[in-house]
């Protein structure tokens, strides 16, 4: 039996009075790549935020269940310790756009007040555009802008940035929908060679994708989960009709 480390008991999330999560029930498996998908607006993005507790900051966002990163309970965290253990990246590249390479990739560090010699943040620098496969492409100029990287070379930037937390898992939203066919393959290979060392839960409308990339795929519809399991049998047995239908492109 796989370990489960990110679980949603009866979790509910609300805009207001408007209900986008209805009792969600999910465990994701440690060192897994879990897919999350469905149609426009089912839920993908709130589920993912609510993982690291962005939805409360949403206007009205709240949430009711529970959340568990392995035995801890989030909702019962400082939601900046909860985004410590769990990085987050987002749709588009979104490096800091006044600081340099260097610098987006320890901002964590900087914006918690957590201090760090100057040795040990060039290790973690060094460590983290390693496993974000960029520092090759960066090294002899750390110290200009971050945001003078192609498109695809800022995504992985973004990922350097939250891998330096070392945290237990990475939520990536969408993060190859506004990159080219090759920066995407690029993404898609790290996050395959990521899942070694960190679980990845990202959510895609690219059912290709997920093909490609997840382990385990979690499919949403209406703010329901309606089907949880290995991507292979899900894809080609699921068990539910709106998940066939959905995957045939029925509707999306």
């Amino acid at each position: 039996m796989e370990d489960k480390i990110l679980i949603t008991e009866k979790l509910y999330a609300y805009y207001g009075e408007h209900c986008v999560l209805k009792d969600v029930n999910l465990e994701i498996p440690k060192f897994k790549i879990t897919a999350i998908m469905g149609p426009s607006g089912c839920g993908k993005t709130t589920l993912l935020r609510c993982f690291n507790r962005l939805h409360e900051l949403s206007p009205g966002g709240r949430i009711e269940g529970q959340i568990w990163l392995g035995k801890t309970n989030l909702l019962s965290l400082n939601p900046i310790m909860v985004r410590r253990k769990i990085g987050m990246v987002f749709q588009r590249p979104n490096p800091f756009p006044t600081m340099s390479i260097y610098d987006n990739v320890i901002a964590g560090y900087k914006l918690n007040g957590i201090k760090i010699k100057r040795e040990e943040a060039d290790q973690i620098v060094e460590t983290s555009l390693k496993k974000a496969a960029l520092w090759n492409e960066v090294k002899d100029f750390l110290h200009r802008k971050g945001t003078f990287l192609s498109g695809g070379q800022q995504q992985r930037l973004c990922i350097a940035r939250a891998l330096a937390m070392h945290p237990e898992a990475l939520l990536l939203d969408e993060p190859t929908s506004a990159l080219d066919p090759k920066s995407t393959a690029h993404i898609e290979e790290l996050i395959i060679e990521l899942k070694d060392s960190v679980t990845i839960v990202i959510v895609t409308h690219n059912i290709g994708q997920a093909g490609r990339v997840a382990d385990y795929t979690a499919f949403l519809y209406l703010g329901e989960l309606v089907e949880f399991g290995p991507t292979e049998r899900l894809f080609t047995a699921p068990k539910d009709k709106r998940t066939e239908e959905y995957l045939s492109g029925k509707f999306g």
